[in-house]
């Protein structure tokens, strides 16, 4: 399956109600309260789902809160607990209990990546595995080899890329969608360029400060600096933040995220790394704010250069695109995401591959 076309309201007439576990990370509650991408599609999915009648439980941190039944392996999300040490063993118990279960269950969805591989295949239930992740990692090319068999689904062709030397079952690409109603149409009128989600090196933020000094915009950081990035943060970008166009905001919660979205002249995302999907560019896009991204992984899946925003690459190419962002029509970058990248539209691709997976599992 791939993004496209309109949307169905509700499942067919007729189509029987399934019973689905959605197996999310516990490093962030579903939906995060503040940064976070898989926990946050985990939600926008179940929602979807329970919305059109099925049974769906959700394996999930304890602080969650969801439309589907909640059980929860752990009290609250690992990365906000500060009494969390380990973040291996949670997910041990949190699959534990899932399988232990597999009977109650028609379908098992897990976005846990690579670690749920192995006990799909020692229940009857069949299990799928949509991969959140880079896929380009030297390591990874083993565990696709003898997991050969288990049924996955990339968020973007590109992510796909790495490991197309294998035999891999691929299920399908679903592209990430968002409740359209939870992004608000705005006009823009911040006039200031954002940046929002990780500060690492892959991420581009130096880029992006750079960017916005050279075009003379104010630009706003949104963004939060893990334990691991922490040094990189002090040495290298913090000194870059003393100047009168730079605003750093640190993380914000996601009820601010909208607003700050939807009040820039345009997001920046000039990434550095092979990015599997990219879920800002489809969040500022519904709320009419173009982007302006580098041409790496997902990118030009993702965003029609000169429609919705600019691909660009060099410092040069970015300012210029900065310059020129008001050609770009922000109701066509609403447009673009109601088309390509809702909710409803996510959740007829799951239930299809959902249907295909449980059609074959009975046929064998």
């Amino acid at each position: 399956m791939r993004a496209g076309g309109g949307d169905r309201a509700d499942e067919a007439p007729g189509a029987p109600r399934l019973r689905i576990a959605q197996v999310a990370p516990l490093y962030e509650r579903v939906p995060p309260a503040l940064y976070g991408g898989t926990e946050r599609i985990v939600a926008f999915l179940t929602d979807e789902l329970v919305r059109r009648g099925h049974d769906v439980t959700v394996f999930a941190s304890g602080d969650s809160g969801t439309r589907g039944k909640l059980c929860a392996p752990i009290p609250r999300a690992l990365r906000l607990d500060p009494g969390a040490t380990d973040s291996l063993s949670p997910h041990v118990i949190e699959l534990a209990q899932v399988f232990q279960r597999a009977s109650d269950f028609d379908v098992i969805h897990c976005h846990v990546d690579y670690l749920a591989f192995p006990f799909g295949r020692f229940v009857a239930t069949p299990t799928l595995h949509t991969l959140h992740g880079r896929l380009d990692l030297p390591f990874l090319a083993p565990i696709f080899r003898h997991f050969r068999d288990v049924p996955v689904v990339s968020i973007s062709d590109a992510q796909r890329a790495p490991l197309q030397h294998l035999d891999v079952a691929w299920a399908g690409t679903v592209y990430h969608g968002l409740p359209i109603e939870q992004y608000p149409y705005s006009s823009g009128e911040g006039r200031y360029l954002a940046f929002l989600g990780r500060i690492c090196p892959e991420k581009g933020v130096d880029l992006a400060i750079e960017v916005a000094k050279r075009a003379g915009v104010p630009l706003k950081i949104a963004a939060k600096v893990d334990p691991v990035d922490r040094e990189y943060f002090e040495q290298t970008i913090r000194p870059l933040l003393d100047h009168p166009l730079i605003e750093f905001t640190g993380e914000i919660a996601d009820g601010d995220k909208v607003r700050f979205l939807g009040d820039a002249l345009a997001v920046l995302f000039p990434i550095d790394w092979p990015e599997p999907f990219g879920l800002v560019m489809i969040e500022s896009l519904a709320c009419g704010t173009p982007v302006i991204a580098r041409e790496r992984g997902s990118v030009p899946e993702i965003l029609v250069h000169g429609r919705t925003g600019f691909v660009a690459d060099t410092v040069d190419e970015l300012v210029n695109a900065v310059k020129r962002i008001d050609i770009i029509d922000r109701a066509a970058c609403r447009r673009h995401v109601e088309t390509r990248f809702t909710a409803a539209r996510m959740g007829d691709d799951y239930e299809e591959i959902y249907r295909r997976l449980l059609a074959a599992t009975r046929a064998a």
